[in-house]
């Protein structure tokens, strides 16, 4: 289904060669373009890069047609319902702070002694949220959209796509007084004939964790990238990460048997009987304990598929076959800092009405609490779930456009009496296609085949 917008009486594709100047009447003014995915159409944006760009505005993700690339679930579907408007604040369209738990900095000097609790203290402050290093990852992943899923995107993920889109995902968005993307390193795709000039590159880009300042005792910057081994040494554990083979991470043995400890599923993960192997993503704060030698102060992990889409445990990986094997577009939705992710749909399967279908699996491993929060997230649907409980068959899977009609609406998005009277004055536009499809809030998604360009 391509993407609409009226613009001043007229509807354009997003490929229509005169989009571009209708954007240009319509920017420095107070109009907005409207996508007409839904009746009636939905309020964007504009944003001016190469070209002109038509995006989403921040919290109408939902008010979008399902099967729309500006779709949105609503932010309770997910563990970022928890953290928006504290840990996660939107100054404007392209402007986000977020608030970690984690500095990025190690102070000099010792810190300060706890005080005791007194009766009558002078001002009582409330806990605040704060981010912590996954709800960071995830932060990122959600916005550069790798836990969206369409079918032109299988085989396009490569590591020069996953760096690309991770680093656009952090422009825009500032944090400690800084920005996240001066913080933010992601390997480029390892080719060895220019094994020399990516060292370069790399170099240049964590220069900071070589300037102290005079208060500072280390500056920190968040690596993050697959997880390709781990070696002992006598100065701890050595984590190779993949398409940085000349560049180790270092860590403690006892901060690495911790995270061992924490970790022991994802870790064991990617030895599963499965045919496509899991992988692992590490995203580890890091300084520099010497010139050019990185030290891990924390670290976090998460699994996703061979196809980079995340998962929160092994249970769900049928699931996920089974949709893109079937040439399903889907959600899944992320668990930031919940302290569980039963309480949100395994999946969101976009293709199957004009509303999401809220897919649920639950696993006779899970304990007695996620199994409670399951079946309450279940009862508490808004729209008819699907389930499957791993120890039996997986069910049929709904069909494209016809699940839960006689529960839910789901029917395929009408035309706008604004669109009507367009396309009667010969307005309508043709093809599709959107520049700058890095940005996570476009109103497309890239498909654009190779390594470089390939969709995320």
């Amino acid at each position: 289904m391509e993407t609409r917008y009226f613009v001043r009486g007229r509807v354009f594709t997003t490929g229509d060669g005169q989009l571009q100047a209708a954007l240009a009447r319509i920017y420095e003014s107070s109009e907005r373009p409207r996508c007409l995915c839904v009746q009636g159409g939905v309020e964007m944006y504009i944003a001016r890069h190469a070209e002109f760009v038509i995006k989403r505005m921040p919290g109408t993700g939902h008010q979008h047609h399902a099967t729309c690339p500006s779709f949105e679930p609503e932010a309770g579907e997910s563990g970022l319902g928890e953290l928006l408007g504290e840990a996660i604040v939107e100054h404007a369209p392209e402007q986000v702070e977020i608030r970690t738990a984690f500095p990025l900095a190690r102070v000099a000097g010792k810190p300060m002694p706890k005080g005791e609790a007194v009766d009558d203290p002078v001002v009582v402050n409330a806990p605040r949220k704060r981010m912590s290093l996954r709800a960071v990852l995830h932060f990122l992943y959600d916005r550069a959209g790798f836990n969206r899923w369409y079918p032109a995107m299988e085989g396009r993920r490569s590591q020069a796509v996953i760096q690309r889109y991770l680093t656009a995902a952090a422009k825009g968005v500032t944090l400690k007084g800084g920005t996240l993307e001066e913080r933010l390193y992601v390997p480029e795709q390892f080719r060895s004939a220019e094994a020399d000039e990516i060292g370069q590159r790399r170099r240049r880009k964590l220069a900071m964790l070589m300037s102290p300042e005079s208060d500072v005792s280390f500056k920190m910057a968040i690596v993050v990238g697959q997880l390709n081994g781990v070696e002992a040494t006598a100065y701890g554990r050595r984590l190779a990460i993949k398409h940085m083979p000349d560049v180790p991470l270092y860590i403690d043995t006892k901060a690495w048997e911790k995270a061992e400890r924490g970790y022991k599923a994802i870790l064991q993960a990617v030895d599963a009987d499965v045919e496509r192997k899991p992988r692992i993503v590490l995203a580890a704060l890091i300084y520099a304990k010497r010139e050019h030698l990185y030290q891990i102060d924390s670290l976090t992990m998460m699994l996703v598929t061979d196809q980079w889409i995340p998962l929160d445990g092994l249970y769900e990986l049928p699931l996920i076959e089974a949709l893109q094997q079937q040439g399903r577009s889907f959600f899944k939705p992320l668990k930031f800092d919940a302290k569980t992710a039963a309480g949100f749909p395994n999946v969101l399967l976009l293709d199957a009405g004009a509303h999401p279908v809220p897919m649920h699996v639950a696993s006779p491993f899970a304990d007695v609490k996620d199994r409670a929060v399951k079946d309450k997230a279940i009862k508490a649907s808004a729209h008819r779930p699907w389930i499957w409980e791993t120890d039996k068959p997986l069910p049929d899977l709904p069909l494209r456009g016809m699940y839960g009609r006689n529960s839910a609406r789901s029917e395929s998005p009408r035309r706008s009496s604004q669109e009507a009277v367009a396309e009667a004055q010969g307005g309508r536009g043709s093809t599709a296609s959107q520049s700058d499809a890095s940005a996570a809030d476009e109103a497309s998604v890239a498909t654009e085949g190779g390594d470089e360009g390939a969709a995320c």
